[in-house]
């Protein structure tokens, strides 16, 4: 398969868009879901004029179906099938409910700890336990302390950025964690790995579990001290409505169908260049998961045949990536949307810190080939 160049070109036009579009057209920013949708059509479209061997590509009944289910279903709870949506939903009811007791508990453990040292353990703690409680938990429990936290807006964002990145990287330890680490051992399932539930756990938890630290460590130099002009959202102040829950919810859900068809929408990219590419490059190219689905980029990167090294560059390229920026990840997603965060704020300090983190990875498995 070789893409016409008209096709090309068409894919190239979406991903500068869906890359460059929140940073330089306001109207976009404050409706990143719909747009992200709309940029998602456009792939899916687009990919049907591309045929790949062995593959179906283009509109068809099944991934309109995973569309539209994808945020509704990530696992079952006693036969019940529990989703972003109804995550968000249900725990967003529930602090809306009994939001003053839980924001002066926060900001009582806050004062007992200081706020240096509650950054530490929220980046840490979320970080480790995101693989079993899941990254939308994780994430969503960050959102709530953070905003109760007696901070400047400005280490609010530090912070919640700081942990998403933690968060990204620890919930891929076990298949609970996220779609990617499911689709990892999922892939990985036969010979010659027989990828089991500890599987990602023990060929990344050398290098996550360090970095899950470290990002701790960086999140203390990044909370400065408290602003008495802007001391945090105290419980008296919560403003939040049903109706703010209820879209919250609702804008999660489109924005996690979006990236659904980006990420088919772009598979005739993905198999006519990714796969082919040599690990140690493919490492850097799959920074495109910042903006781009990455449990997509695991399914068509990631199989048997790969050596472990090549299996560990591509999972961690794709898990350090993902927190660049807002689409990359979920607890972005979900953190960036309750907090008011935008493109260009996470940006500021996703896009360097992403990169520092990805040339670090880079010695440690490419150079020193730990």
């Amino acid at each position: 398969m070789a893409l016409e160049i008209g096709v090309l070109i068409g894919f190239l036009v979406i991903f500068l868009a869906v890359l460059l579009g929140p940073f330089k057209i306001h109207v976009i920013e404050e409706n990143l879901e719909v747009f992200l949708f709309f940029c998602g059509v456009a792939a899916m479209t687009l990919s049907g004029f591309v045929e790949i061997s062995g593959t179906e590509t283009g509109w068809r009944m099944e991934i309109i179906e995973e569309a539209l289910t994808a945020p509704l279903h990530v696992g079952e709870i006693f036969g019940i099938p529990i989703g972003i949506f109804q995550i968000v939903l249900v725990v967003g009811l529930i602090i809306y409910k009994w939001h003053e007791p839980i924001h002066k508990a926060i900001r009582k453990l806050t004062d007992a700890l200081s706020p240096k040292i509650m950054a530490f353990l929220l980046i840490v703690v979320l970080g480790l336990f995101s693989s079993v409680m899941s990254a939308i938990l994780a994430a969503i429990i960050l959102v709530e302390m953070v905003n109760a936290m007696p901070l400047s807006r400005k280490s609010k964002i530090d912070l919640t950025i700081i942990a998403c990145f933690s968060i990204g990287l620890g919930a891929a330890l076990t298949p609970l964690g996220e779609p990617l680490s499911t689709i990892a051992i999922s892939k990985l399932s036969g010979a010659p790995y027989h990828a089991g539930f500890d599987f990602l756990l023990n060929m990344l938890g050398i290098y996550i579990a360090p970095g899950i630290l470290a990002y701790g460590i960086l999140g203390m130099f990044f909370i400065g001290k408290a602003d008495p002009k802007d001391i945090g959202m105290k419980a008296a102040d919560y403003n939040e409505t049903v109706k703010d829950v209820i879209m919250r919810a609702v804008k999660v859900y489109v924005f996690i169908m979006a990236l659904v068809l980006l990420g088919d929408g772009f598979k005739p990219i993905i198999f006519e260049y990714f796969i082919q590419i040599p690990s140690g490059i493919l490492y850097w190219v799959n920074m495109v998961s910042a903006v781009l689905d990455n449990a997509t980029l695991a399914a068509a990167e990631i199989g048997p045949a790969l050596s472990e090294l090549q299996i560990k560059s591509i999972l961690m390229g794709l898990l350090i990536a993902g927190g660049m920026l807002i689409p990359g990840n979920i607890p972005n997603i979900i953190s960036a949307g309750k907090l008011g965060i935008t493109s260009k704020e996470w940006a500021r300090l996703g896009l360097p810190l992403g990169l520092v983190s990805m040339a670090i990875y880079f010695v440690i498995i490419f150079v020193l080939k730990i």
